[in-house]
């Protein structure tokens, strides 16, 4: 037996580096990012109340995090089924854990959820929140990488 099979039994999903932990962590704050501050932007524009507003913004990060990884994966070829599954593997745990903290952040930053969109406290707890969730996601998404799981299962399809 060569030394390169020895090394992929002995580590069954590889080691993941933080170059690649970075990586995934960026592609989903993109999707995340592209959500988040469109939600936000359309619920303060209209005037909605916090929860309605927040609810919006989580669930259009949730959709725009989830379809970057759905249309890549489906350009490498798999069917639509497939392609969902791939993309709920991948994103969930990296998209809630920055939803949780990036909200957490701009909820616990005073003054923060009444902010209008020409605030700079809008903006500033809205990209601090995120600048915090992607230091605090990137080691997750390490760990499950090393495990092959979560952005790992995407890799296959490349």
């Amino acid at each position: 037996m060569d030394r390169s099979t020895h090394d992929q039994e002995a580590r069954p999903h590889g080691t993941a580096t933080w170059g690649t932990a970075v990586k995934a962590t960026l592609h989903c704050l993109t999707g995340c990012a592209i959500g988040e501050i469109l939600g936000m932007v359309i619920g303060t524009a209209l005037g909605w109340g916090n929860v309605p507003t927040m609810a919006l913004a989580i669930g259009l990060a949730f959709l725009f995090g989830y379809s970057f990884t759905l249309f890549a994966v489906l350009r490498a070829g798999l069917g639509l089924g497939a392609a969902v599954r791939v993309a709920l593997a991948a994103d969930t745990v990296s998209i809630t854990v920055m939803e949780v903290v990036d909200n957490a952040i701009i909820a616990l930053t005073p003054g923060a959820m009444d902010a209008h969109l020409t605030d700079g406290l809008f903006w500033s707890a809205l990209l601090g929140g995120f600048a915090v969730a992607f230091v605090i996601t990137t080691p997750i998404n390490k760990w499950m990488i090393g495990r092959g799981k979560g952005h790992a299962v995407v890799h296959a399809h490349h």
